[in-house]
């Protein structure tokens, strides 16, 4: 058999040159050296590559096409190439928009840029990469539905109170303890008769064959799985991870805070007219409004029908009620105004509201007359002067005020009255303003909060009549600030009472019936009739940076005020006629002025509100008006002035004109807003008036105040199409004038001839830059597209082609620097602009490069169009019919440039501030080119051809050349500017990711590594390419690993080069597999990127996030729906194979959970001298400090991380949570990977390897064991947050959680063990390792979800760790032949498992036990071995345990009973003889009485009795018992002694008992005298480990250790001079100088502590009536620690007892005096409690000097009592007696228990003087 490798010498042939340099000499030229230096001869060359270098990659095409797979079909083929569809191109459809016929080229390209479908790439499997890993969001809970429950018995109590009952009752019993023999037979049995036995396992007496057991057990294990390890396992704590990116939001129309008002009614105290309201949003501190009008009536039919001759029938959308607003900036300042008109009639303002103020409608009736007579007036009124109106009334609501007494009202809908005594006088709403207002120095406007309030009612009941000489909106910001003041000035005014209820509330999410400001179906609806709601269009307080998507197109005209002081003639009552004009007829007026309500939805004329009687007015008006898309130099606003007559006179005309003025709507080509100031002309204007503009003089006019402003007006526009900036204009128009080659171009004053044209296009651009940032971002969308097409298709001007691609690269660049500064808040984890990131994924779209034909896209087709998949028709055909990306291009050439790959040469090519700036924003760029490659495939067909034909090598070039240039600069910056730095590195990362899905994947491999030996943060780089979707695919997981240099290696160069060792290529493959081998890390190469991570990780701290991004990728692959296959999971699996060695070279790194419930910690199987030669680790230490860069230790030989008790640890430790990460990741790789790769390379690995593993896995145990429900509960420390326990085998899956093979491994091949020595060794530290995993607090899985998950995943461990089932013994000869711990052990772990409180649990370890019982039957034809260990694992099993039930084992044993019906009796009686101890646990004398009385029964059996004398030095060890504990070790020394003394001859040993007699004069009781003693020759008999030499030592060695800490130095020397012959019979040098240092450092403290010591106090206890049962009339001398008072002793006795029996029952007797038994009372127990002395005779005094000599081997002791001849305690003095009573007990003081019968009695009579 060739020898065997070890794992490290394997592995050290990726050691980089320098390393092997060093090293070399430690293998003095063997062939091993040469062995590590070449794997397989021809590919010597590679492996130099060390482990921090990364490897060259595989070129993945060629591999591909080279190595085609066998299989056809099926799920591992998919994971050989990506699928067909990866990448689609997806037109998704927008709302369209009213088009008008005839369209200049700029609005046609705003139009599109409006209704254009979104083009958008979609990676279709991109939510499977590890950014959108299931784990790491909300998905965990859904994946974690249908779990099965766990049964659990540490939460599996028995019923409480039947329970507790049962313990009482317990209580109160009591049990003899003097030397009765045990229980009979006979009621023995019949206790075992009357159990239960649980259901017995159907065939399990049936011969089945190991391998039978075993496939079965395999079955058992492999149903009921969770399929998802990692759903049970809570993701790492991490911010967002890094590699998510998440998709932009569609670029959508701004809305801020949406509020939903309802009017619902209004209501004076007399109804006489119509009354018009409005509603509007102002700010005051920003002094501006800011939102449109919103006009409403809520008149009654009767009061509209008196205006029927003047109203045309009411549109629908003129009748809505309810309005949603919209309020960017909330904040204190915001107020709801409302303003109210009425009919003009004759008086001013005063008077027309005189009678509102002074009727109230209870006096109706009273009023009769005066009513009607107003009634008839307003009827006249309304008939001559309908169609105008006059301010009657305003109010306003301070909408801060509602929201926030509404949110913190508790009801559903809260009713708010605003009242007003002719003043503000809401006390409640003016105290929360105060309050706010003290809050908003601190808060900002965070309290404005208007999307969560409850909704309001509010009822406003004053209103104050407006004055008609303060109708500015600068006097309503006056009013709005005077009315928060306490002393408004409003408060002095009288109101008007009325009742207006509105509603409040927040906006729904897509309200029905809804019209936008242009009255267009929000969601189109089919009934017309309905009353709609309205949004209202807001101004925003400030600016808002938002990209214009829909299409608008308002103009608002504010009337301000008029000045006809200086008028000759008659013009008081003033109306200003507003009309939209596109020529200068009369009739030229446009139908374009939007109606107010209950009108037609839009008119040819508006007329302002008449103030009475006043020749200067001021107006309050808002008109609106729809713009025509396309303005001429003719459109214009025309201004009438009327004077309306309202009286009737004869002969006077109704209005009469007074002046006229006019606003061209064109500038210059731009659109014309503003303030303006304009004269007023007295006569109509004349013919062509309209393209000029009023302030020019124009000749035989005649103008008011001699043609000076008189007239203030404002024109406010707010559309998508006119950017009201001159930079933009410009710079639009001359690209248009480009496409329509019409010259010369008018901009401004300005006529651009061609020959002009380069330079002012040239500088218009860079001019681009002075533009304000809110057009800009308001037009981003067209700008960015006409500055690519301006990149893609050069222009070509006077003939000559003009190349802007510089220029326009570099507008590109600064305006998204502007946004990045600017607009910080918009900006994701990348640093990315949301703006921008929208505009790639959704807007972006090749130009077509063909003048004449459309641009690419199915414009005009409706519903999302998928190309992806049908790759026959030829895709521009689809498109011929839709609107262009700009139509005929008459003076370009067809110049042809792929806007990538010019995006490329341009950035290659830059320099200075615009690289600068262009790297400032990368992410921007390599997107934008990403998806130009990914458009460009798509519209060529080219998403099926092969990769490495679908770019020109000259664009490869560049973005190489691109991605150095860009990995040098994140070098070279890396210490000025980290933030840039970490984007430019994320930037990058993710533009290789996204290269991976459409080009060469071997030339970005390349790019990648060429990254990955520069980037800063490798880690952060490395987790974005790693979270592509194919990650898996890009691994190619179905390669075998064959050298790639050549694809079929010769197996004699294989072995040639291996002859010392000769290995085949099969086991070299295997080796390959589990190692981080060049061959792996190249044809796996991200993942061989990925784990030299954790290595770099280990060796520079960088723990958390290396193990985060391995915990990522694994637990996404854990979630992939395309991985669910097994086999396919398995390939996954096999490229996490090193991660395996990986972790265990961690293990002494990894944070230990085995402390938490084991005092020893983990059990380091490997001692330093089990080390042998070769080295045991994956990766030495010699070459881990070389890769650290460190200098090499000079150890003799290859250290390792290991043996870190020599060298101290080298590295941090990880914490609990990495460390449980880790083990998960360990868990998923053992679970997934091929089970027989496995097994290969388990029997490869040398012993120390093995013992590895063992410790790793035993870490796993300790780490995800189940704790119970209670503790999760009681979890609240940051380390156990998630640390979940997983204490016992469960029941459900594993069916009989208690079997466990003897062997972890399966059999090699041929059927054998591998070697015998390796193996029991090995198969001894499995045994001891699984001791410690089992506690007995086993538990039952809870109802809490969290507990529920935690059991799945332990069961889902244990299940993957251990074979369940039966117990299937493939080793039998080594339990029953060899030495006897293992049998001991699994005799423990069955018996443990047979007093489960779990049915199933017990069933199977009762079948269990009975084969193992058979197996030893069938080898030894006897049951000797197992009986032997059966009857101490129980013994062990009650003596130690605190929480076990003797009815669950009594049930196991009775079926075992039903298997097999021999041993089972005795079990039983020892069972019924020491379950009694439970009811004694909190009465430590009892206990250890009982302990005491077993042990005694077991004195013919050695074994047993060993067993029970440890357990009470345990027990006594636990209370500080010292001297006690070493009493029960002396004994059982002596036990040995005595049994080794007949086994064998030897001189130095002690002759038995009789040595230890100068220890303790108790010890000849071991004396093995007696006729029925076992011959310890016999099977089974005295086999344990003590019974040995080394036993006897060890016994002796804790005897000392106990004797020293119980102060007993004396006794120490004696116990040593037992020792000390064994010793030097053994010349044993270092152990003898090792006693002897202890017998100085004892006799020094003996001289130290002279005076000093105290050993212990003595009482006699006496115990006295029928509740103590057997107790009674027992009396004891009782041991107490150091000056213990009686009042302690007293208080403690008392306590117990009363506990027990009642507190009233228990008395103490407080004398000494002999008790009378008459006297005492029946129904009560007494407890007489003296304290006594050592009593020496006078001839033991000489014997008995010190202080240990008069406290050590006591049996005597004396108390004295005075007493008188009548029964009085004191008397005279010639009357008093004395009485010294000795008391003399059956052993000597210390023994193994603290309380000893008294055997006798004597009393001595004294009197005093005598």
């Amino acid at each position: 058999m060739a020898e065997r490798r070890a794992f490290a010498q394997k592995i050290s042939r990726t050691v980089a040159a320098e390393v092997r340099k060093q090293i070399s000499g430690q293998y003095s030229g063997s062939p091993q050296l040469l062995k590590n230096l070449n794997i397989v001869g021809n590919i010597s060359h590679h492996t130099t590559v060390p482990l921090t270098e990364a490897v060259d990659p595989v070129d993945l095409e060629d591999y591909l096409l080279t190595h085609p797979l066998a299989v056809d079909s099926g799920p591992l083929r998919d994971l050989v190439e990506f699928p067909p569809d990866d990448i689609e191109v997806v037109y998704s459809p927008r709302d369209s928009v009213p088009e008008e016929s005839e369209m200049d080229p700029h609005v046609r390209d705003c139009i599109r840029s409006y209704t254009e479908d979104w083009a958008i790439v979609i990676r279709k499997y991109h939510k499977l990469g590890t950014g959108f890993n299931p784990n790491t969001l909300d998905k965990q809970k859904e994946r974690q539905k249908g779990l099965p429950k766990q049964v659990f018995e540490s939460d599996d109590a028995p019923d409480g109170n039947n329970y507790q009952d049962e313990q009482d009752d317990l209580k109160r019993r009591s049990m003899s303890i003097d030397d009765t023999p045990r229980g009979s037979w006979a009621c023995s049995i019949f206790d075992l008769k009357n159990s239960l036995p649980d259901a017995l396992l159907p065939n399990l007496l049936d011969r089945t064959p190991n391998e039978e057991i075993d496939r079965q057990n395999d079955e058992q294990r492999k149903s009921n799985r969770h399929k998802e390890l990692f759903a049970l396992h809570p993701s790492p704590d991490e911010e967002e991870p890094i590699e998510r990116l998440s998709v932009p939001d569609v670029p959508k129309e701004h809305f801020g805070q949406r509020l939903l008002v309802k009017c619902l009614s209004l209501k004076f105290e007399i109804e006489i007219e119509p009354i018009f309201a409005s509603l509007a949003l102002y700010d005051v501190k920003e002094k501006k409004k800011i939102s449109e009008n919103f006009y409403f009536d809520l008149n009654s039919e009767q009061m509209k029908g008196l205006l029927r001759p003047h109203v045309p029938p009411a549109a629908i959308t003129t009748l809505a009620r309810s309005a949603i607003f919209s309020i960017t900036y909330p904040s204190q300042d915001v107020f709801l105004v409302i303003k109210l008109e009425k009919v003009l009639q004759q008086g001013d303002i005063g008077e027309c509201a005189e009678p509102y103020m002074i009727f109230k409608e209870a006096d109706a009736t009273k009023n009769k007359e005066k009513l009607e007579k107003l009634k008839s007036q307003a009827d006249q009124f309304c008939q001559r002067l309908g169609k105008y109106r006059m301010p009657f009334a305003w109010t306003a609501i301070h909408l801060m005020n509602i929201v926030s007494s509404a949110g913190s009202l508790e009801r559903d809908s809260t009713e708010v009255e605003i009242k007003r005594k002719g003043s503000w006088s809401e006390r409640r709403n003016s105290s929360i303003v105060g309050r706010r207002s003290l809050e908003r120095t601190t808060s900002g406007d965070d309290a404005c909060n208007l999307t969560s309030f409850r909704p309001a009612t509010l009822t406003v009941t004053n209103f104050f009549k407006q004055e008609g000489d303060r109708l500015s909106d600068e006097d309503l910001y006056k009013f709005l600030a005077d009315m928060r003041r306490p002393s408004s000035v409003l408060r002095r005014l009288r109101p008007i009472t009325a009742q207006l209820k509105i509603d409040i509330s927040p906006a729904p999410e897509n309200p029905h019936y809804c019209l936008t400001p242009e009255l267009l179906q929000v969601k189109l609806y089919p009934d017309s009739r309905v009353r709609p709601t309205r949004e209202i269009l807001e101004f925003p307080a400030r600016d808002v940076y938002v990209p214009n998507t829909t299409y608008r197109n308002l103009l608002y005209i504010y009337p301000q005020s008029l000045n006809f002081a200086n008028r000759q003639g008659s013009a008081r009552n003033i109306t200003v006629k507003v009309q939209f004009m596109y020529g200068e007829d009369p009739s030229n007026a446009m139908p374009v002025i939007f109606g107010k309500s209950s009108c037609s939805e839009f008119s040819k004329e508006a007329y302002t509100a008449v103030v009475y009687h006043n020749r200067s007015p001021d107006f309050h008006e808002e008109i609106k008006v729809k713009l025509p898309a396309t303005l001429t130099d003719h459109h214009h606003l025309l201004f009438t002035f009327y004077h309306v007559s309202c009286q009737q006179k004869q002969n006077t005309p109704l209005e009469t004109p007074v002046g006229y003025t006019w606003i061209p709507m064109l500038q210059n080509g731009r659109l014309k807003t503003g303030q303006f100031c304009l004269p007023v002309s007295l006569e109509k204007p004349p013919q062509a008036y309209s393209v000029l503009s009023p302030e020019v003089p124009l000749p035989g006019m005649k103008w008011v105040d001699n043609h000076k402003g008189v007239f203030n007006v404002e024109v406010v526009a707010v559309s998508s199409i006119h950017t009201q900036d001159p930079y933009l204009d410009k710079f639009f128009a001359l690209v248009n004038a480009l496409d329509e080659h019409m010259f010369p171009v008018r901009i401004g004053d300005m006529r651009i001839m061609e020959n002009n044209l380069e330079n002012e296009l040239k500088s218009s651009i860079s001019a681009l830059n002075s533009s304000q940032l809110e057009p800009v971002v308001r037009f981003l969308h067209l700008l960015l597209d006409k500055l690519i097409l301006l990149v893609v298709r050069p222009p070509v001007i006077a003939g000559q082609i003009v190349n802007l691609g510089q220029a326009s690269f570099e507008a590109m660049a600064s305006i998204i620097n502007r946004l990045h500064k600017n607009l910080e808040g918009n900006h994701d984890q990348h640093g990315r602009n949301s703006l921008l990131a929208s505009y790639i994924y959704y807007v972006f779209r090749l130009p077509n490069t063909y003048p004449n034909s459309p641009s690419p896209g199915p414009g005009g087709l409706g519903g999302s169009v998928h190309y992806a998949m049908d790759r026959s028709c030829n895709r521009m055909s689809s498109h011929t019919e839709t609107s262009s990306f700009l139509q005929t291009l008459t003076g370009r050439l067809p110049t042809k440039k792929l806007f990538h790959e010019e995006l490329a040469l341009q950035w290659v090519v830059c320099s200075g501030s615009v690289r600068e700036s262009a790297l400032q924003q990368a992410w921007f760029f390599f997107e934008l080119m990403v998806k130009s490659m990914v458009h460009h495939l798509y519209f060529n067909d080219k998403l099926d051809a092969p990769r490495k034909t679908r770019f020109p090598e000259r664009f490869m070039d560049d973005i190489a050349a691109l991605v150095s240039t860009i990995a040098s600069d994140i070098v070279s910056r890396f210490q000025k500017d980290t933030e840039m730095v970490e984007r430019l590195n994320t930037s990058l990362a993710f533009f290789l990711n996204d290269l991976l899905s459409v080009m060469d994947r071997g030339f970005v491999f390349s790019l990648i590594k060429t990254c990955y030996k520069q980037v800063s943060s490798k880690l952060d780089f490395l987790r974005i390419i790693c979270s592509h979707e194919h990650y898996v695919t890009l691994n190619l997981p179905c390669s075998l690993l064959t050298p790639p240099a050549s694809p079929s290696p010769s197996v004699s160069s294989a072995t040639s080069q291996s002859s010392g060792f000769s290995t085949n290529v099969q086991d070299q493959k295997i080796a390959n597999m589990f190692e981080l081998s060049v061959p792996f890390r190249q044809q796996h190469y991200l993942a061989g990127l990925v784990l030299t991570e954790p290595l770099r990780g280990i060796l520079f701290g960088l723990h958390k996030k290396v193990i985060n991004m391995v915990h990522n990728l694994l637990s996404s692959h854990d979630s992939d729906p395309r991985y669910s296959d097994p086999q396919t999971k398995a390939r996954v699996a096999m490229l996490y194979l090193p991660l395996i060695g990986i972790i265990m070279e961690t293990v002494p790194q990894l944070y230990d959970f085995t402390e938490t419930h084991n005092q020893r910690g983990r059990p380091i199987c490997i001692a330093a001298d089990d080390y042998e030669s070769e080295s045991g680790s994956m990766i030495s230490q010699t070459v881990a400090m070389a890769i650290a860069g460190t200098s090499v230790p000079q150890l003799t030989r290859p250290g390792s991380f290991l043996l870190t008790s020599t060298s101290g640890r080298q590295h941090t430790t990880f914490s609990a949570e990495s460390s449980r990460s880790l083990l998960i990741c360990l868990l998923w790789v053992l679970k997934n990977a091929d089970e027989t790769v496995l097994q290969k390379w388990f029997t490869d690995l040398s012993v120390l390897q093995l013992n590895r593993l063992l410790d790793l896995l035993y870490l796993c145990v300790s780490c995800f064991e189940y704790k119970g429900k209670k503790v999760f509960e009681r979890m609240n420390s940051l380390t156990f947050k998630k640390s979940k326990d997983m204490r016992a085998k469960l029941e459900e899956a594993i069916l009989g959680s208690i079997g466990f093979e003897i062997c972890l491994t399966e059999r090699s091949p041929s059927g054998s063990a591998f070697g015998s020595q390796e193996n029991l060794r090995w198969r001894k530290d499995m045994t001891h390792w699984r001791q410690n995993t089992e506690k007995l607090d086993k538990s039952r899985a809870e109802i809490e979800h969290e507990a529920l998950i935690d059991g799945n995943l332990a069961t889902e461990l244990l299940l993957h760790k251990f074979s369940g089932g039966i117990v299937s013994l493939q080793f039998p000869e080594l339990l029953f032949e060899e030495e006897t711990e293992q049998c001991a052990d699994l005799c423990l772990r069955l018996l443990r498992h047979c007093s489960s409180s779990i049915s199933t649990i017990r069933s199977h370890a009762s079948a269990s036990l009975y084969l193992l019982m058979r197996q030893n039957f069938e080898i030894g034809n006897n049951f000797a071995r197992v009986k032997m260990q059966v009857t101490m694992s129980l013994s062990s099993l009650v003596g130690t345990s605190q929480n076990f039930n003797e009815e669950f084992l009594r049930r196991s044993l009775k079926t075992i009973l039903t298997y097999v019906q021999d041993l089972v009796f005795n079990l039983h009686m020892i069972l019924s003889d020491t379950v009694k101890m439970k009811e004694h646990q909190e009465d430590p004398e009892m206990l250890i009485d009982l302990m005491y009385r077993i042990a005694k029964g077991y004195q013919t059996s050695p074994d047993l009795r060993l067993t029970w004398l440890q357990n009470m030095a345990g027990k006594h060890s636990e209370r500080s018992n010292h001297a006690e504990a070493a009493q029960c070790l002396v004994h059982s020394a002596a036990l040995v002694a005595e049994y080794l003394s007949m086994l064998e001859d030897r001189k130095y040993l002690p002759v038995g008992c009789v040595t230890f007699q100068n220890i303790s004069s108790n010890v000849l009781e071991e004396s093995a005298v007696s006729d029925d003693v076992v011959s310890p020759d016999e099977e089974g008999i005295c086999s344990g480990k003590y019974f040995t030499e080394s036993g006897l030592v060890g016994l002796l060695e804790q005897a000392a250790a106990s004797f020293s800490m119980a102060g007993m130095y004396e006794a120490v020397n004696e116990v040593y001079k037992v020792l000390i012959p064994i010793h030097e019979a053994n010349r044993d040098a270092k152990k003898l100088s090792t006693i002897h240092g202890k017998l100085q450092e004892a006799f020094s403290k003996i001289v130290h502590q002279d005076g000093k010591r105290m050993f212990g106090t003595y009482f006699r206890v006496g115990f006295y009536g029928t509740k103590f049962g057997d107790l009674d009339e027992q009396e004891f001398v009782y041991k107490e620690p150091a000056i213990t008072k009686l009042a302690e002793i007293s208080h403690r006795l008392e306590g117990f007892y009363g506990e027990r029996f009642g507190e009233d029952v228990v008395e103490v007797i407080k004398d000494s005096n002999p008790v009378d038994k008459c006297k005492l009372d029946p129904n009560k127990a007494y407890i007489q409690i003296t304290y006594v002395e050592p009593y020496f005779d006078t001839y033991e005094m000489k014997d008995r000097i010190t202080y240990f000599d008069k406290n050590y081997n006591l049996r005597r002791f004396m108390y004295c009592t005075p007493f008188t001849l009548d029964g009085r305690a004191h008397g005279e003095l010639h009357e008093q007696f004395k009485r010294k009573t000795i008391l003399t007990t059956s052993h000597a003081f210390p023994y193994i228990k603290t309380r000893v019968n008294v055997t006798h009695k004597e009393e001595v009579r004294l009197q005093r003087g005598k």
